[in-house]
């Protein structure tokens, strides 16, 4: 009899415990003061614009990038085989399947798309108060895309990248918190512009030749520069509706 008391006490314990987490993790979190935003906002210009700080954060915007093209190739109904991340902010995602049709071409067009479009969908949820869940959610899919890495320096930057995701969610408080999500959101959606932008002026110089934009090129027969306006597209309109949302306007 008393064990089974301590058994049902046990389950009732956990499953509080569980509402309660989840309550925290659904719930919304107030807003943090304007000073707080801009704040954020200036960090993310300080590693994005200058040069010998965007090739040491680039590596996220990189991760985001062969995340993107993973994430869809699942979608699509491809077997991804792995994810490559190299020290020199290049990447390989590799899948299987039809190497033609409208999986394909999902998978190639979303690298250069993923990085502000993941901006924007965080810029949604920290407008609507949902902070925690934010970074809930990219540890979630930094854990995910960990266990399709295949080389020791692409496992490195997730285990580090996570890590720093799963200290925040769980030891500071909601002030810096909440500085951290901004901070992550404004980065991805001023970093989401300039890979585009820089692949452009490569190829310009007569490299990248097989980049994304020439591969949609072969697989839609459409020229490679339509898809550098869908990229720009893309990128420009994120920063633009995803910093509305983080100001507030």
């Amino acid at each position: 009899m008393d064990s089974t008391v301590s058994t049902l006490s046990t389950v009732s314990t956990a499953a509080a415990s569980f509402t309660s987490l989840w309550d925290e993790v659904s719930g919304t979190q107030p807003d943090p003061d304007l000073w707080v935003v801009l704040a954020t906002l200036g960090a993310a210009l300080v590693v994005v614009v200058p040069h010998s700080l965007w090739r040491l954060s680039r590596n996220a915007i990189t991760i985001a990038h062969e995340g993107g093209h993973g994430l869809v190739a699942l979608l699509t109904g491809r077997t991804l085989t792995g994810i490559r991340l190299h020290s020199d902010t290049s990447g390989l995602t590799v899948s299987r399947g039809k190497p033609h049709g409208i999986g394909m071409i999902l998978t190639a067009a979303a690298g250069y798309t993923a990085p502000p479009l993941l901006g924007l969908g965080g810029a949604a949820l920290l407008g609507a108060g949902r902070i925690t869940l934010l970074l809930w959610l990219a540890t979630a899919l930094l854990l995910a895309m960990l266990v399709m890495i295949r080389n020791a320096y692409g496992a490195l930057s997730l285990l580090v990248t996570g890590g720093t995701f799963v200290l925040v969610s769980w030891l500071a408080g909601p002030q810096v918190q909440a500085a951290f999500a901004y901070a992550v959101v404004w980065f991805l959606l001023l970093g989401g512009v300039r890979p585009a932008f820089e692949l452009q002026a490569k190829r310009a110089r007569g490299g990248a030749g097989d980049s994304d934009a020439d591969q949609l090129s072969r697989l839609t027969h459409v020229p490679a520069g339509l898809w550098f306006f869908l990229f720009h597209a893309v990128s420009l309109c994120s920063l633009l509706g995803g910093g509305r949302w983080l100001l507030g306007w």
